[in-house]
């Protein structure tokens, strides 16, 4: 039997990459919802939100930070983050002389949710969490032989449009198996799994951003009572849900008036009806006026 060298896959996953990310920032590849990365400039960490991803670096590092905590990763470990959530993320050490290669997948929630139910049903019962409180909104992971091989597999599709058109699904469908069953699987398999009930309260925050809600709304659409509700919620992502609401419209209207929507424009999208609370909120969370913090902003490298 053939050895797996899973150095020598890596080394292969990275050719793909740079050959196909010729930019700066986010090359699309065919396949829905995997895309490549490059950056050759420091990028300092920035209010950014991560929607249901796996991230992968082949070359360079990357951070990001959630309510204070730090993940910094690179070619050794991958992050998975299984649910929206509102983070500050950089390139802090990338240059033309030592770029970041990597590439973005986005976690499909209904095909997740799907296979970590048939895994339960396959295996029995998921075991006690081990992790800390802290834990469980975002994970670092070992890259394992069944990741590695599986997106080396699904790379090498590259522009081919029939195979992407014919294989795609099913090949990303093996990364998403292999996310599950590696060391972030048990994590992500608890986010994915039925009734998790925090998970669908987030993705009802991040789909619904322009309306009013309130932690009775929210408790509501979980299902449970207004304290069960807030101690949970703040276990999964340390934030209370009205600081996780805010935070999250925050940096959305962040990203917004970096890409060059007006302040105006970027307050109303995601719910705020007075202008003014809208600045003084961006400024006690950020240090600046929104106009002033967007003119001192870069052009957006789209990998965030």
């Amino acid at each position: 039997m053939m050895r797996f060298d899973r150095r020598m896959h890596k080394d292969e996953i990275k050719q793909l990459i740079m050959g196909q990310a010729g930019e700066d920032g986010l090359t699309e590849t065919g396949i829905k919802g995997v895309r490549l990365f490059r950056a050759t400039q420091a990028i300092p960490c920035v209010p950014a939100v991560y929607e249901p991803c796996v991230v992968a670096i082949v070359a360079g590092a990357k951070e990001a930070v959630l309510d204070g905590r730090r993940y910094f990763y690179d070619d050794t470990k991958y992050l998975c983050c299984p649910m929206s959530l509102p983070v500050k993320a950089g390139t802090p050490s990338a240059s033309p002389q030592n770029p970041l290669y990597g590439v973005l997948i986005s976690l499909d929630t209904r095909v997740m949710s799907h296979l970590a139910m048939e895994m339960e049903n396959a295996g029995g019962t998921l075991p006690p969490f081990n992790g800390t409180l802290r834990d469980q909104s975002i994970r670092l992971a070992r890259w394992d032989n069944d990741f590695t091989e599986a997106l080396l597999r699904l790379l090498r599709l590259g522009g081919h449009q029939t195979d992407t058109a014919i294989l795609g699904d099913g090949r990303l469908q093996e990364l998403y198996y292999a996310i599950l069953k590696g060391e972030a699987g048990m994590f992500a398999r608890r986010a994915f799994g039925a009734g998790n009930a925090i998970a669908r309260s987030i993705a009802h925050v991040s789909a619904h951003l322009g309306t009013p809600m309130s932690i009775d709304d929210l408790a509501a659409h979980a299902g449970m009572s207004r304290a069960a509700f807030h101690r949970k919620f703040k276990q999964v992502t340390t934030m209370a849900p009205i600081q996780f609401v805010k935070t999250m419209r925050l940096n959305n209207a962040a990203m917004m008036i970096a890409g060059g929507v007006s302040v105006n424009q970027a307050a109303m999208d995601v719910g705020y009806v007075s202008p003014s609370q809208f600045s003084r909120e961006f400024k006690r969370m950020y240090g600046q006026s929104p106009r002033r913090w967007g003119d001192a902003q870069k052009p957006p490298m789209g990998i965030a």
